[in-house]
């Protein structure tokens, strides 16, 4: 089998003498939806940043597309092919909706096809084509969501990585936001995912990850770990 398009090996993240992240390992094959489910505090969201370069790995390799990336700053992650809506959406709020999505598309010079795929999202998103000069902190929740998901696709990454896409959300919006994932990952689109709503992300992705207290406790297909007795005690409520 070739690497896998994301490959992290023996991640440890620290805040001072607090070990968040303690040694753990994890994969994404090209194609693949893996989600990262696990109680508040679990450390989910510490892996991203680290992942994204937001947060400094105290130790462990990262590698995307082959190249090791442990280390490189969050601004030069787009150009390799990696976008992170973060946790709290990341917009920024005092740019148009339109300056924010030509911020995603930033890197590109195929002006015509950013502007063909930018109307494609619109299809998607009517909302936002209703307030393209509109300062985006005039959004609701929900239409930043839209926003910082567009945004990051017009960069066309290789790899999504969502953080808490549904937090704050109306279950109607989660439905629509969820449903352009799907869209976009059913062409072709490798997606890595943390999702407070357990029972949504191990229905919308292949493979799940359980992390508890800092360490990865368990792993499988997500269908078989949505069937799994603790799981469903643990984090669906059951």
């Amino acid at each position: 089998m070739s690497e896998a398009l994301l490959h992290i090996k023996g991640l440890k993240v620290r805040y001072g003498a607090i070990e968040a992240v303690k040694g753990i390992d994890l994969q994404v094959q090209a194609g693949e939806r893996v989600t990262l489910i696990g109680a508040n505090g679990a450390g989910k969201t510490s892996t991203l940043k680290a992942l994204a370069g937001l947060l400094p790995a105290a130790a462990g390799e990262i590698r995307f597309g082959g190249r090791s990336i442990a280390g490189a700053a969050a601004h030069r992650l787009p150009g390799q092919g990696m976008a992170l809506v973060p946790e709290g959406r990341g917009i920024f709020t005092r740019m148009s909706v339109l300056e924010n999505l030509q911020a995603g598309a930033y890197l590109r010079r195929d002006r015509e096809q950013v502007a063909s795929e930018m109307d494609g999202l619109f299809d998607h998103f009517p909302r936002l084509r209703e307030r393209l000069a509109q300062p985006a902190g005039l959004l609701s929740g929900g239409e930043q969501q839209m926003l910082a998901l567009a945004r990051a696709l017009l960069s066309r990454p290789r790899l999504l990585v969502l953080d808490e896409p549904s937090m704050g959300l109306a279950p109607l919006m989660v439905e629509k936001i969820f449903e352009v994932i799907d869209r976009v990952c059913q062409a072709g689109m490798t997606l890595l995912l943390v999702e407070q709503n357990a029972r949504l992300a191990l229905q919308v992705t292949d493979r799940a990850y359980v992390m508890d207290s800092g360490r990865i406790t368990l792993s499988g297909p997500s269908a078989q770990l949505l069937d799994d007795a603790q799981i469903r005690a643990a984090y669906l409520g059951e």
